[in-house]
Formats: C-alpha cells, sequence, structure tokens
C-alpha cells in the first residue's frame, strides 16, 4: 500500500527567476520566428527520444503520484506524446508552407495566401491528471508552431513535474523552452505576465480565472475544461460492448479524466442489465472481491487526500440522499483509495448529478423518452464529450444533431481523444479551442492574410477619388452584382 503526503507541492519558482525566463523568451521569439521546418522538427525529435531514454523514469513518477500501472502510463501519457510527436513531425513541413487562396474578381491580378506566424511567448498551465500527456502534447504544437514557451505543471503531480522539469532542462534552451514549478502563487505571478498565447488544462472555474488574466494583455486563449460528459445506452444497445467500454474509461486514471462517463442515461428496459454488466466488467478487469480490486496493479489512486475527501464527500453526500451502491463503495483513507462504484436512484439534488465529480463514482438512471434525454443534457452547460451507444443510425444522429458537445464517440468511449486528425475541445464551459495535430499547430499560430498587388495594372486604381465619375458608378454597380 502507497503512501503520500497529504498535498505534495512542487518547489516555488522564485518571482525574479520566473521573469528573467519570460524576458530572455520575449527577446528569443523573434529569432525563432525564422526557424524552419527541419529545425523545428529537430527539436521535437529530442524530446521524442529523451522520453524514450526516460520511459522507465516515467513509469515510476506516475507511480509514486497515483500508483498507476506502466501499460495504462503508456497508453495515457507516454504513447499519447510520442503518437503526437510522429503526427506532427511528418507533416510539418505541409502545414507551415503558405496556403494560397482564390481572389475576388475585384482584385484581378491580384493574388492571396495565408501565412502560418508563430504567436510568440506562450505559457502552458498544465494539471495533475495526466502530467506528461497535458504538458507535452500541447507543447509539440507549439514548438511546431514556433513558439517560445514556459511550462507551469501542476504542483500536485510533484514527481512528474520534478522529471517534467528535468526533461525540458535536457532537451530544450531556456530562452525557448522552460519549466516553472510551484503553487498557485507560481501560477498567478505567471499570469500577470502579458504572454501572447495562454493554453490551460483544468477546471471551468479556474478557466474563468485564467480568461479574465489574460484579458488584461488581450492575449489569445485555449481553454480545454470538462463538465459532466454523458452516456446515453439505448434499447438497441450492444450491452456488452457498453459496458465493458463505460467501465473501461470511467476506471482510467480512477476516473480523473476530463473525458470520463460522468453519467449515464439508460433506457429502462435495460438499464438492469447495463447495471450489473457494468460491475461484471469491473469485477474482469479489477478483481472479482472488493480485497481484490483495492490490491489490482491496474487501478490508481487519487492524486490526494484533499481530492480523496472531496470524493468521499460525493459518495457519502449520494447514500444521504437516498442514493443506493449497485456495486463498489469502498474507501480507503491511507491509500487514496475510492472503489469504482455504481449509483443507483441519486436525486438530482445530489453532488453527483450537480458538479464534474472526476472520481470513479458513476451515477446511472433511466429514461424513457429521448426528447427528455436531449432537453436534460441541453439544459446544462455544454459537455466536453458525448457518449452514444445504439444500434439505429436515425436515434445516433438525431442525438449528434441535437445535443451541443464537445467531441462525441458512438459505440466507444474515448477514443475521438486519440484520433490527431480531428480537432479536440469543448465549448462554452468545456472549452475555448483545439489542439492535436494540426488543430494544435493553428491554435499557436497566427493565421495572416496576405495579398499580393499586381505590378502591372492594380484594379483598385479605378476605386480611388472621385467617385462622382461614370467609370465609379459602374463600378459600384459590378462590385454590388458580380464582384
Amino acid at each position: 500500500m502507497s503512501t503520500q503526503p497529504l498535498v505534495p507541492t512542487a518547489p516555488n519558482t522564485d518571482l525574479a527567476t520566473i521573469r528573467s525566463i519570460f524576458e530572455a523568451q520575449q527577446v528569443q521569439q523573434w529569432e525563432l520566428r525564422k526557424s524552419t521546418a527541419k529545425g523545428r522538427i529537430k527539436k521535437l525529435n529530442t524530446l521524442y527520444k529523451a522520453l524514450l531514454e526516460h520511459q522507465e523514469e516515467v513509469e515510476a513518477a506516475i507511480w509514486n503520484d497515483f500508483r498507476k500501472s506502466k501499460t495504462e502510463t503508456i497508453l495515457s501519457e507516454l504513447g499519447v506524446v510520442l503518437a503526437e510527436i510522429r503526427f506532427a513531425t511528418k507533416r510539418l513541413k505541409s502545414w507551415m508552407r503558405p496556403k494560397a487562396v482564390g481572389t475576388p474578381l475585384s482584385l484581378f491580378g491580384a493574388s492571396s495566401e495565408i501565412w502560418y506566424e508563430p504567436k510568440g511567448v506562450c505559457l502552458i498551465l498544465a494539471p495533475w491528471n495526466f502530467p506528461f500527456n497535458l504538458s507535452f502534447a500541447p507543447l509539440v504544437s507549439a514548438i511546431a508552431a514556433g513558439n517560445c514557451v514556459i511550462i507551469k505543471p501542476s504542483e500536485y503531480a510533484v514527481h512528474s513535474s520534478a522529471l517534467i522539469r528535468k526533461l525540458v532542462e535536457k532537451c530544450f534552451d531556456p530562452r525557448e523552452v522552460a519549466v516553472v514549478e510551484g503553487d498557485a502563487g507560481v501560477a498567478q505571478a505567471l499570469l500577470d505576465l502579458p504572454f501572447n498565447h495562454l493554453f490551460f488544462t483544468g477546471s471551468p472555474s479556474v478557466g474563468k480565472l485564467v480568461q479574465r488574466a489574460a484579458a488584461q494583455h488581450l492575449a489569445s486563449v485555449t481553454l480545454e475544461l470538462g463538465g459532466k460528459s454523458p452516456v446515453i445506452v439505448d434499447e438497441t444497445a450492444d450491452l456488452n460492448q457498453a459496458a465493458s467500454k463505460i467501465a473501461w474509461l470511467k476506471a482510467m486514471n480512477a476516473g480523473q479524466i476530463c473525458i470520463a462517463p460522468d453519467y449515464i442515461l439508460v433506457h429502462e428496459s435495460v438499464k438492469a442489465a447495463l447495471v450489473e454488466k457494468i460491475g461484471q466488467y469491473w469485477s474482469q478487469f479489477f478483481g472479482k472481491d472488493a480485497a481484490a480490486r483495492a490490491a489490482s496493479p491496474d487501478f490508481c489512486r487519487l492524486v490526494n487526500a484533499r481530492h480523496f475527501q472531496r470524493i468521499k464527500g460525493m459518495l457519502e453526500d449520494a447514500k444521504e440522499k437516498g442514493a443506493t451502491v449497485a456495486y463498489g463503495g469502498n474507501i480507503d483513507l491511507l491509500d487514496n483509495y475510492v472503489e469504482p462504484t455504481l449509483l443507483l436512484d441519486a436525486p438530482k439534488e445530489a453532488a453527483v448529478w450537480q458538479e464534474e465529480i472526476f472520481g470513479p463514482l458513476l451515477p446511472i438512471r433511466s429514461y424513457t423518452s429521448l426528447d427528455a434525454v436531449v432537453a436534460e443534457i441541453n439544459a446544462q452547460p455544454a459537455p466536453l464529450a458525448l457518449y452514444i451507444f445504439s444500434k439505429k443510425n436515425k436515434v445516433v444522429n438525431r442525438l449528434l444533431r441535437d445535443i451541443r458537445c464537445g467531441g462525441a464517440t458512438v459505440n466507444d468511449c474515448g477514443p475521438h481523444f486519440y484520433n490527431a486528425e480531428l480537432p479536440f475541445g469543448g465549448v462554452n464551459n468545456s472549452g475555448i479551442g483545439n489542439c492535436h495535430g494540426y488543430f494544435g499547430f493553428l491554435e499557436f499560430s497566427n493565421q495572416r492574410g496576405i495579398v499580393r498587388q499586381s505590378k502591372v495594372f492594380p484594379t483598385t486604381d479605378l476605386m480611388l477619388p472621385p467617385y462622382g465619375n461614370q467609370l465609379s458608378k459602374w463600378l459600384l454597380k459590378g462590385i454590388l452584382r458580380w464582384f
């Protein structure tokens, strides 16, 4: 059984050092603007090799912070970042190439194109739940776009934070990429600086603070937030498929994942069967009895005692308000352990229905009307993810069309996150902007429109004053009707 400090805290970087790093990057950004695809790819490959060389250290840091298995660390941390690097390096030349676009007839003779320029000095505020994934994946996009970057890892994943700093210091010139460790005070000191772009992953409540700070400098933001991501299971769904995928993603990282299923709305005719099957899969994954599940090497722990107390409070609140524990419910304060838990009949005023859970509790409720399901979900802030299990295309397409969300997966849970060809992000309360692949590159780039006017006969000469002559009248008529 592993133990850890109540609130593990990374050392604070002093304010003078923070300002020194920032000022050095402000100078260096102008050199990085000139960097080629070859140079950026070289930097990304340096990070790639370092992650592979230090794989065992990454696995150990994640184990010490979460007691997470090596396999899950590869699936949810290292594998994601390495795939992001491979995807970017294979395509970066084409992403950086100016894109020719059409030019209206009114500018006959001119040509138009889009250039992709780096935004400048960027701040990545990374969360604790996937410290390597959510520090380095946006870093890949920022480097691909040619930016300077300061990363501030979460102080709660203290072992991971220290290793992130070590890897960055090994791979990069601090004038280009640096790590600043520390608590909320350090984060605030960073937010007070005039960054060109801020990339934040975390809760909507903190996201609002980040956006407010960015507004002081008119900095652009990417906010990767969360929310209560629903699962809808209709009466035609393959229940084994639904139960196995729900059980898997909800248990990943002990539910401390922004795209985790937050609650289930299931057709009343298959509710009992789905509940039974989810429990069966959790038993298959982690152990047939409570003791075996607590000892499983494949189910990790909550990050610290404070988060454990939060989840414990939600569980107790649900039971006090009449919820039934259909599976699980066991906890261990000394180990920050909460068993995967299914909750039935929790009333809507219970915290598990009102707040994003971010832990291994899963409330489930039945429905009879899809209209009611759509209305209920859309009455809440738009979720980051939506999961639909159904064999009816008509039902699937209706739910995809009528429910607002950041992204969705049909007959599975989570794979939309892993496809770098897709934009990943939320909407409103669940996020602003996108990441991954080309969409991450765009997020850290300014898309600059350029027109090259004809040297022979600039058509705009015909639009110069005075406007009262016959030619001007003819041109205005043409602009309104044809150009």
